[in-house]
């Protein structure tokens, strides 16, 4: 059987049923919307540049330190305000097409639905409450306290279950909610476009390429290449 034009499908014969999946995680930034958020928060500092550049290397996979990526990213940041974040959220975020048809059709046969991302919790927190999603883990930033409050520090803040949301904590993120639920991870679905994606791919039922990264594509068990993130749909029939 050929693949749809712009779906290329490793290992798996469709259609699937959407309904013998429990739960599908979505990465963010470039999955689920269209933007990676901490390149255009540094376009406020006018660092875009340099900082979009480390994003790059480290969504291809060519910088091992996730962590350190993030870190070094998120220093540069310092000095950049809330209202300049406001900004990125209201002019350039936008929902990849198919988003919103993907998550009802989802919800609509009872799945779960989990947004894991290596960005932060000031756009996780609302694409949660605009999409009704079930459970989300991503990074705080912090904000400076006293005369420059509304300001970035250039840090994260840590949380309970750690540091930072990078490929290990998406991939232990997708487990545990897994066991929350009762449900075999072969009964998740994962989607993503990074090398960051790949440990929660690696153990999830489905795994999805969304206009990924060539090392992303070539692992994964459906890539979508052109189209909407509903292009699973095809895959995976509702």
């Amino acid at each position: 059987m050929s693949n749809p034009p712009g779906l290329t499908l490793r290992g798996v014969t469709p259609p699937l049923r959407l309904a013998d999946f429990k739960l599908i995680a979505f990465d963010m930034d470039s999955t689920l919307i269209n933007i990676e958020c901490v390149d255009e928060i540094a376009d406020a500092a006018g660092r875009k540049a340099e900082v979009a550049a480390i994003t790059e290397a480290a969504m291809r996979g060519e910088i091992a330190d996730y962590k350190d990526s993030l870190r070094r990213r998120v220093a540069l940041l310092r000095g950049v305000t809330v209202a300049h974040m406001e900004q990125v959220y209201v002019e350039r975020l936008q929902l990849n097409p198919g988003a919103e048809a993907l998550v009802a059709a989802c919800k609509a046969v009872g799945m779960k639905v989990l947004l894991v991302s290596g960005g932060f919790t000031y756009f996780t927190d609302r694409i949660r409450d605009r999409l009704g999603i079930d459970f989300t883990r991503s990074n705080v930033l912090e904000i400076e306290p006293g005369a420059n409050c509304g300001q970035l520090t250039g840090r994260m803040v840590d949380q309970p279950w750690g540091d930072i949301c990078d490929g290990a904590e998406k991939r232990k993120m997708l487990l545990e909610t897994c066991a929350q639920l009762g449900i075999s991870p072969s009964q998740a679905i994962a989607m993503g476009d990074g090398a960051n994606d790949l440990p929660m791919m690696g153990v999830a039922g489905l795994s999805v390429a969304y206009h990924a990264k060539p090392a992303v594509r070539e692992q994964a068990m459906v890539a979508i290449d052109r189209g909407g993130l509903d292009r699973l749909l095809e895959v995976v029939r509702p």
